[in-house]
């Protein structure tokens, strides 16, 4: 399986530790699993203007068709301003509407309040299911108070973060085998 851990803010610290971590679980659990790590502070990605993702050159050609490979993506993001930051929604927007169309996407959101813990339901839920994804049902959510000094400190969070690989790799071989029952029902 080919999983992609994104990490979707190009500023802050937490959210790239949290997928870390989320990565180091993956490497751990599932060592045969075809992972890469997308941190959009690495990259210069382009806004969105419009066109076919594979018509893009560059870090945003790499990023988006490494995206488009993935059989799973675990997105993890800040929440600014009540919302998901600028660079991820510019990475949805460089994605056709089908992008993730039998794909099994989780999420990991960091923030620095509990005030903020709905944002996944009501801002990255909608945009994942309009994308046609499998969105994993329960999402970590991580605020400020669970970090100290760049490391994660609170082990419920990191309990539920190895829930969160657990359920995303279940699920997407859940899916894959629904897929495989749907595309043997066709004589063609």
């Amino acid at each position: 399986m080919k999983l992609v851990v994104l990490s979707g803010s190009n500023v802050g610290t937490k959210t790239r530790t949290a997928m870390d971590y989320t990565l180091g679980i993956v490497r751990e659990k599932y060592p045969d699993a075809d992972v890469a790590l997308l941190d959009l502070a690495e990259y210069e990605i382009v806004f969105s203007d419009g066109r076919d993702y594979r018509e893009y050159e560059g870090d945003t050609k790499f990023v988006t068709e490494t995206i488009m490979n993935a059989d799973a993506v675990l997105i993890g993001t800040p929440t600014f301003q009540a919302s998901i930051p600028a660079t991820l929604k510019n990475m949805f927007d460089l994605l056709p509407v089908n992008a993730f169309r039998d794909k099994v996407v989780g999420m990991l959101v960091t923030a620095g309040t509990a005030k903020h813990y709905l944002m996944a339901e009501q801002q990255l839920k909608p945009i994942l299911a309009y994308m046609k994804a499998h969105v994993v049902p329960a999402y970590v959510f991580v605020e400020e108070k669970d970090f100290n000094r760049k490391a994660i400190v609170n082990d419920d969070v990191l309990f539920r973060m190895e829930r969160l690989v657990e359920d995303t790799f279940a699920y997407a071989e859940a899916f894959a085998a629904i897929r495989k029952a749907k595309d043997a029902a066709y004589d063609f």
